[in-house]
């Protein structure tokens, strides 16, 4: 009976319906609220990510600079009107990198006459030394700029003992291949 009695009462209350209805009004309202906000945040998140995957790739936004703060001109294709000055130039590019970033040249040998040589390859093997916080600018600079160079094998040698790496040098050997484009 006092159940009936109070559904009946709430059925005569006009105001307890119009108070539930503006409480549920509200909870919908704070709940759009908070989602719009998370969107907005994850929104921020992605354009970040967006810049820092652009930056990582090298190209930057449109009307950006490139991530290394120049924008990437020249030609893909080794440049020299023979073979030779194309290697010439791929020893020039791989001398400069690795010194760029503070190593040196040990040795470097040109292939001409390798596999890849029919399709317009050119490769490089290349000894040097580098410090160990060296190499992952090295290996950017290479493959990141002008020409298109490509890394086919790399070998790093580090100092045998712990007490020798601090600040050593390691021993890294490195065949870099470059395409020249056959002038017809």
């Amino acid at each position: 009976m006092i159940g009936a009695a109070l559904l009946k009462r709430l059925d005569q209350s006009h105001t307890l319906a119009a108070l539930g209805y503006i409480a549920i009004v509200i909870g919908l309202l704070i709940a759009i609220i908070t989602s719009l906000a998370n969107l907005s945040d994850d929104y921020g998140d992605l354009s970040a990510a967006a810049t820092r995957l652009a930056a990582l790739e090298g190209r930057g936004r449109p009307g950006d600079r490139s991530a290394g703060g120049q924008d990437m001109q020249g030609s893909p294709f080794l440049d020299g009107p023979t073979v030779t000055v194309a290697g010439a130039d791929l020893q020039r590019r791989v001398a400069g990198a690795v010194t760029s970033v503070g190593g040196n040249v040990l040795s470097s040998q040109i292939d001409l006459q390798g596999s890849q040589a029919n399709e317009g390859y050119v490769i490089l093997s290349a000894s040097c030394e580098i410090t160990q916080d060296a190499l992952q600018p090295l290996l950017y600079d290479l493959e990141a700029g002008m020409p298109f160079l490509f890394v086919e094998q790399l070998v790093v040698q580090a100092p045998q003992s712990a007490e020798e790496s601090e600040g050593k040098r390691m021993r890294v050997q490195i065949d870099v291949a470059g395409q020249w484009q056959v002038v017809k």
